[in-house]
């Protein structure tokens, strides 16, 4: 299948990108950093998905919204309007197999910087919308919220023993997921599952029992 995966290039979108090829399947990146992914079926556009023009790529049937940025005073160009551009041309057509977007467990705890958390709220809301629009297609739309997951993103909060054990005080599996992890269940949210759709799943280790923000 042909397969879309925005902010390729590292964390979370580079786990899912690879997963895909992995699977045997074809993969567009799209990301403003440089492609960090080698691979015969793996094509990288370079583009900020908020501002810049994108192309045109036909008979897309998986689309991974996953690009976005915290606290950058962007957060709701990208992460949410950002995504509703990429999903309005690539996503809502027919053919369309599965839309997933990978929003945050903040969207429902509210519990981090309040851009960010309104910016993924958003896009849980914008999903719910078009597992509407695309239903008649037979497509599904869902996402997933991970809670701490460790990436680079998160080293801030990683390489400091206080503010972690802070973290996990508030984490009742004492763990965070790995990028790995979050392109699993990806990967059987858009190709396994054909029935679940309008839904947004939690994977933060029971933080959102808590929802105490340390950064």
């Amino acid at each position: 299948m042909k397969i879309i995966v925005t902010g390729s290039s590292s964390g979370i979108g580079r786990a899912i990108a690879l997963k895909f090829l992995q699977c045997g399947h074809e993969v567009s990146g799209i990301d403003i950093l440089p492609p960090t992914i080698t691979h015969d079926r793996y094509t990288h556009i370079a583009a900020d998905i908020s501002r810049d023009d994108l192309p045109d790529i036909a008979d897309v049937d998986i689309l991974i919204n996953n690009a976005g940025v915290q606290n950058s005073g962007k957060d709701i160009d990208v992460n949410l309007k950002g995504t509703m551009r990429v999903t309005d041309k690539y996503g809502v057509r027919a053919g369309i197999r599965s839309v997933v977007f990978i929003a945050s467990a903040s969207a429902t705890t509210g519990s981090e910087f309040s851009e960010y958390v309104a910016s993924k709220g958003g896009m849980v809301a914008y999903m719910k919308n078009v597992a509407l629009r695309i239903a008649p297609f037979g497509g599904t739309s869902n996402s997933i919220s991970p809670g701490g997951v460790t990436t680079p993103l998160n080293a801030h909060v990683m390489e400091d023993q206080s503010l972690w054990a802070q973290i996990m005080e508030e984490t009742p599996l004492k763990k965070w997921a790995s990028a790995e992890e979050i392109a699993e269940w990806t990967y059987f949210v858009a190709v396994i599952n054909r029935s679940m759709t309008a839904q947004d799943i939690i994977i933060d280790n029971g933080e959102s029992a808590r929802a105490h923000f340390v950064w």
